[in-house]
């Protein structure tokens, strides 16, 4: 079948199949990089950093959040901390790879800045946020290598965090996750030497873990372009032995960070690419995408050698559309963007009143701009599709299945115009349909359209 492998499902007793596999880069609507993924609750929350638009070198002011349960769509929660949450710190620019990590209920989020101002922390009691800045002060401030910390916490408890760039750094963290004790200690196998062959290959970027008694350390390998390439040890401090690369390098991209899960029986790996840059640009930029991997474990615990984001990642469940669907829950776009907007109760600076509502939705929205959403589950029918949007001048959206041109389900007429502020409910009908079906909303008019804030089918 097009664009994947056939998968089956089970819904109310019934053998369906779908096609849902998750594309390359998942993240479309932003430029995204350094993934650290976190598994919480039954649900994968993807925190990354953001390359602006119109990034020349490294532009980053703030970190994203992304989550999904079934591997293929992904929704977007916007930023959740920037430099601006630490008030120590003395520029905008330079919000580099982060990792959020749980302990007791807390969430921590390890924050590095570069030219030597050290790694931060912040602390939440969700995933989502709010997160705020316990000791006002760096966790971590050794010198310029202090970059890209990654977290492990052991099974006897002990914490410890790993950095660094060209070398590897690690300490072991107090139970409160926002100090340390003992010595910062620089990783001897990994350490480079002047003059002498570096086996590891190690540059920067490591994310260690644990998994089945042994310890792991991927990492970007060899510049440049960076593949990901990783160690195991028998212990969290090592001796480390390199055991080859989970991915070779690529030369339409350049840098890489790896960030590693087992979810739902699967194991995954995520790093980057330039592919929604080299859409439209040739020259390099850095205006990076996450992708995405499944990824296979030998029975010794080495790990079989990936091609470089060949999308090979298949959906994991099917998409409940009965309930409000937010518009930003994608597995793929074209020509959209997301914003975090706020409504207050008056647009008076000095005073807004009361916070109305809180609202992540599509915007930049015009004629053939399209959202695919991957493994939609009809199984309970289709009377109706309500969608929530705000009006800039009047359009249509066009709701196909399995294509972007494939059969029509039905379409929403938009006809309010200058109401780009005012959010309202549209109710079409649509035919009825049964099965699992990838669905694309294609957007049709002209100029700036509307923003999109959700979506739900209505049962037959």
């Amino acid at each position: 079948m097009k664009n994947g492998l056939k998968i089956a499902a089970i819904i109310g007793g019934m053998a369906m199949t779908f096609t849902g596999i998750a594309q390359r880069p998942i993240i479309q609507t932003k430029y995204t990089a350094d993934p650290a993924p976190m598994v919480y609750n039954d649900t994968v929350f993807l925190y990354t950093t953001h390359d602006e638009d119109d990034a020349f070198g490294f532009k980053m002011y703030d970190w994203l959040l992304y989550t999904s349960t079934d591997m293929v769509n992904w929704t977007d929660h916007g930023a959740v901390a920037s430099l601006a949450d630490f008030k120590w710190v003395p520029y905008d620019n330079g919000a580099w790879a982060p990792q959020c990590i749980e302990r007791g209920g807390k969430f921590y989020l390890y924050c590095p800045m570069p030219n030597g101002v050290g790694i931060g922390v912040l602390v939440a009691d969700s995933p989502y946020g709010p997160f705020k800045d316990p000791i006002g002060k760096a966790l971590i401030q050794n010198g310029p290598q202090d970059i890209d910390p990654s977290v492990l916490i052991d099974d006897d408890g002990q914490a410890y965090m790993y950095w660094g760039n060209p070398n590897l750094y690690y300490v072991k963290l107090n139970e409160d996750m926002v100090s340390y004790s003992g010595e910062i200690v620089k990783v001897p196998e990994l350490a480079k030497v002047k003059g002498q062959p570096d086996p590891f290959h190690y540059q920067e970027g490591p994310w260690a873990y644990k998994r089945n008694g042994h310890y792991y350390m991927a990492y970007a390998s060899t510049c440049c372009p960076e593949g990901i390439g990783y160690a195991m040890s028998d212990s969290p401090t090592g001796p480390w032995e390199f055991k080859g690369m989970i991915m070779d390098g690529n030369p339409r991209s350049n840098g890489n960070h790896p960030g590693i899960i087992d979810y739902k029986g699967n194991s995954y790996v995520f790093g980057l690419n330039y592919e929604i840059l080299k859409q439209t640009m040739s020259k390099h930029y850095e205006r990076r995408s996450v992708g995405l991997e499944k990824m296979t474990y030998n029975e010794d615990g080495t790990i079989q050698k990936l091609p470089f984001w060949s999308k090979n990642v298949d959906q994991l469940e099917p998409l409940n559309p009965y309930t409000h669907v937010q518009a930003e829950t994608m597995a793929y776009s074209e020509g959209l963007k997301t914003q975090k907007i706020q409504e207050w109760e008056r647009n008076v600076s000095w005073n807004k009143g009361k916070l109305l509502a809180e609202r992540m939705v599509v915007t930049s929205i015009h004629n053939g701009d399209y959202i695919e959403v991957k493994g939609v589950d009809f199984s309970k029918g289709a009377s109706g599709i309500e969608v929530c949007v705000a009006g800039i001048y009047s359009g249509k959206i066009e709701i196909h299945t399995d294509e972007m041109n494939g059969p029509v389900l039905g379409t929403v007429d938009v006809t309010a115009s200058a109401e780009g502020d005012i959010y309202k409910t549209i109710t079409a009908p649509v035919k009825d349909i049964k099965g699992v079906h990838d669905v694309f909303f294609v957007f049709r008019g002209e100029k700036d359209l509307f923003s999109f804030d959700w979506w739900k089918l209505n049962a037959e």
